[in-house]
C-alpha cells in the first residue's frame, strides 16, 4: 500500500527523508552535507520523485527529531568516529547505532544515537518505522579545511550507496 492514514482517516502519502548532516567549515565533519549533495546532483538533478524528501542540516542535534517527524523511512548520512580508517562507510540500523552512544558516533555535539533514543522515549509512533545511517568515517577536523582526501574519494560510493537505498525504498512502498 502506498499510503498511510492519520488520526481522522485521512490518507497521506509515504515520505522517504534522506538527512544529510554534517559542519560545511570542519573538513570530514562535511562528510554527510557532500555526499547527499552528490548524490542528488548524480542522481536527481531536476526534481525529486513524489514521497522523497532531502534535508541539509548543520549542527542538526534534538533538531533531528523534527526532521524526521512525518517519514515512514529515513536515511541519515553522518561523519562518524568509530576508529575504523578515514572514507571507511558504515552502514548501521537504529539498533546498531546504540553502540556509538558512549564516546564514539556524531561528530555534531549531541549525535544521532543519543536523539534517536530520546525520541524513542518520548514520542515513539512520530519516527520512522525503518531508519539507516550510513556513516562516514571522518579523519581530520580542522576549522576552514576541506574534506581529507580518503573522505572525498569515498563519496561516490556513498552516492550509489543513498541510490541504492532510496530505489529499493520506493520499489517497495
Amino acid at each position: 500500500m502506498n499510503d498511510s492514514s492519520d488520526d481522522v482517516g485521512n490518507y497521506l502519502p509515504r515520505v522517504i527523508k534522506i538527512i544529510g548532516i554534517g559542519q560545511s567549515l570542519r573538513g570530514d565533519y562535511a562528510a554527510g552535507l557532500s555526499a547527499v549533495n552528490l548524490w542528488h546532483k548524480t542522481f536527481h538533478p531536476g526534481a525529486l520523485p513524489p514521497g522523497l524528501q532531502v534535508e541539509l542540516v548543520e549542527l542538526v542535534g534534538i533538531g533531528l527529531l523534527n526532521l524526521l517527524e512525518g517519514a515512514h523511512y529515513a536515511i541519515l548520512v553522518d561523519a562518524v568516529h568509530s576508529g575504523a580508517r578515514p572514507g571507511a562507510i558504515h552502514r548501521l540500523t537504529e539498533d546498531q547505532l546504540e553502540s556509538f552512544i558512549d564516546g564514539s558516533g556524531s561528530a555534531h555535539g549531541w549525535g544521532v544515537a543519543e536523539t534517536l533514543s530520546l525520541g524513542r522515549q518520548l514520542t515513539p509512533l512520530s519516527l520512522p518505522s525503518k531508519l539507516i545511517l550510513i556513516g562516514i568515517e571522518a579523519g581530520q577536523f580542522n576549522l576552514g579545511e576541506a574534506l581529507s582526501p580518503e573522505v572525498a574519494e569515498s563519496l561516490p560510493e556513498v552516492a550509489r550507496f543513498i541510490e541504492e537505498l532510496v530505489s529499493s525504498a520506493l520499489l517497495h512502498q
